[in-house]
This record gives C-alpha cells, sequence and structure tokens, in this order.
C-alpha cells in the first residue's frame, strides 16, 4: 500500500523528517528553504495527502481548491491566521498548530526585548562599533528603569502569563486587558484597554491577529502612552499600525520601541531603519534550538496521529 504523499514547505531538524519518513512518502524544502511562491505551492498540493507549513505560508481557498486530496494541515506556529480555517472546514481538513511548547521561550524574548528597549542595548552597540565612544559620561545613553515601573500586557493568554510571572522579579505591577478578564491572571490586574496604555511604561503585546486585531494599536492608543513609555510587539505583524508607530517613535509621542513582527514582513516601514529609538528583529521570539525543534516535532507528530488513525495533539479544527 502506498504510503501517504506529506508536503513540508521549509527545513526541519533532521531528526523530525526522520520520525515522518516511515509513515509519508514526503516532499520537502530541506536544500533551499525559501517560502515556496504560490504558483509552486499550488503545483506542489495537487496530489498531497498532508501538509506541514510555516506561518509564512498563506494556505487559502485558492490554494485548498489546488489541493482535492488533503487531509491534514500541521501549521508550526501557535497562531493559524495564516490559514482559511473555515474553508479547510468546509471541506473536511482538519488543522493542528503548536501551543504550549514555545510559552516559556517566546516570554523570555519578550523580556529581552524589552530590557533592550529600555536600557538603549542596540543603539549602545552600534555607538561603540562604529567608534564614537571617547570615555564616559554621567548621561551617556541614559535610558530607563524597568524595576518598580508598570507593565502593561495587552493578551493575557499563556505567553502573557509567563511575561507577568517574570514582571515579579523586577518588583513590577503588571496590568492586562483582554476582551475579558483572564481565569489564570492572579499576578496582574485587569483593566480596561485606554487604562492601560494611559498607566504602563511597557506595553507588551502578545494578541492573535485576526480582523479584530488589526491595528488595534494605532494613533489614538499611542497618544495614550506616557512619552516616556516603550512598546514592545511580540504578537504579529498588523496588530500595530506600523506607520502610525513611525510616526509616535520621530516626534516623542512615545520613548521607545522593540519589535520582532512587522506589516508585510520579512519587508518593513523603512521608516524604522531611519530611527534608532527601536529596536528591530526578525520575527524569532521562538527561535531556541530546543524550542523551534519542539515546534517542529509538535507539527510532526500530529501529522503522524491522524495518519494512524489516533487523536490528534493539539486540534485547532
Amino acid at each position: 500500500m502506498p504510503k501517504p504523499k506529506l508536503l513540508i514547505t521549509r527545513r526541519v531538524y533532521d531528526p523530525v523528517l526522520q520520525s515522518l519518513s516511515g509513515v509519508f512518502d514526503i516532499g520537502h524544502n530541506q536544500d533551499r528553504d525559501e517560502p515556496f511562491t504560490r504558483s509552486e505551492l499550488i503545483q506542489k498540493l495537487a496530489d498531497v495527502d498532508y501538509l506541514l507549513c510555516s506561518v509564512v505560508d498563506r494556505i487559502d481557498e485558492e490554494i485548498l481548491a489546488a489541493a482535492p486530496k488533503l487531509k491534514c494541515i500541521a501549521n508550526g506556529a501557535v497562531g493559524t491566521n495564516n490559514i482559511d480555517l473555515k474553508a479547510c472546514s468546509a471541506r473536511g481538513i482538519v488543522v493542528t498548530n503548536t501551543p504550549d511548547v514555545l510559552t516559556e521561550t517566546t516570554a523570555d524574548f519578550a523580556w529581552a526585548l524589552l530590557m533592550a528597549t529600555a536600557r538603549r542595548l542596540t543603539e549602545a552597540e552600534h555607538y561603540l562599533r562604529q567608534g564614537h565612544w571617547r570615555g564616559w559620561s554621567f548621561d551617556q545613553l541614559a535610558g530607563v528603569d524597568v524595576h518598580g515601573t508598570t507593565l502593561g500586557i495587552l493578551g493575557m493568554g499563556r505567553i502573557g502569563s509567563a511575561i507577568a510571572r517574570r514582571a515579579q522579579g523586577f518588583g513590577m505591577s503588571v496590568v492586562y486587558h483582554n476582551r475579558r478578564p483572564a481565569s489564570d491572571a492572579s499576578l496582574a490586574r485587569y483593566v480596561e484597554k485606554e487604562a492601560l496604555f494611559k498607566s504602563a511604561d511597557f506595553v507588551v503585546l502578545v494578541v492573535p491577529y485576526s480582523p479584530e486585531t488589526h491595528h488595534i494599536v494605532g494613533a489614538g492608543e499611542l497618544s495614550l502612552m506616557k512619552p516616556s513609555a516603550c512598546l514592545i510587539n511580540i504578537a504579529r505583524g498588523g496588530v500595530v499600525d506600523d506607520k502610525a508607530l513611525v510616526q509616535a517613535l520621530s516626534t516623542g509621542t512615545i520613548r521607545a520601541a522593540g519589535l520582532d513582527v512587522f506589516e508585510g514582513e520579512p519587508a518593513l516601514d523603512p521608516g524604522f531603519l531611519e530611527l534608532s529609538n527601536v529596536v528591530l528583529t526578525p520575527h524569532i521570539a521562538s527561535s531556541t534550538r530546543a524550542t523551534r525543534g519542539a515546534m517542529m516535532q509538535l507539527a510532526a507528530d500530529n501529522l503522524l496521529a491522524h495518519a494512524q488513525g489516533q487523536a490528534l495533539l493539539t486540534p485547532v479544527i
């Protein structure tokens, strides 16, 4: 009996590929590891039963229509805004994601961005590397304190809760806003969205992307923030109006920002590149070898479970 066909859109670690090879006839992207073009993806999915994709692969109705045999999509991410879930449901295609395994690593990175932004680390490194350092002075590259300040978290899910736990070590007050109060947010106080932006010294965004959260942070929200405040986005590009943020950073509406995600990434608003008060990283919040390996393996294990008639580990639909 022939093996079901699986397409893996990006390079995965060899042990993950090996775990799948006994069950599936695999088409992979190990050598090139660049996103397939839309036409390439349509062509490759023509006779595929299973798909392991990444957050940069847009799986919409047109793509699904080109994959009449597709049974299961394993998304190598927590968020599924890259997949048309309604269209998948209508076609009887199940979708899985990779929650939990990246929570702590992503929370760590939120703090890395927060600290780098508060203390001007990238600006200081560039200053030194470019040969501008001529000696010590009291006000040289002065940043702002983190300890004893107020942290605001927009989106108190798993990652938001992990960020709030870390704030305790800095003696911070933590406030958060969700669509509704979270049941497990004992370390943070629920406030309305406007109050969060007005009171927080650091605002960390951890909301999933959806039509409802598109530009949830725009010029209005930024204008509520303290001039000394910093914005940290580890959520998704599109939850922030990047043009409005460039304007706010340029005019001193807020002090600084730390960004791991951008609208239209890997492209980004060129205005960010002209600013010294923004820390920029290329969507790497979950990128440690252990965590990315766990994400890949969880995606793979979901595919194996489906192919072997077992319950999915982390179903979305």
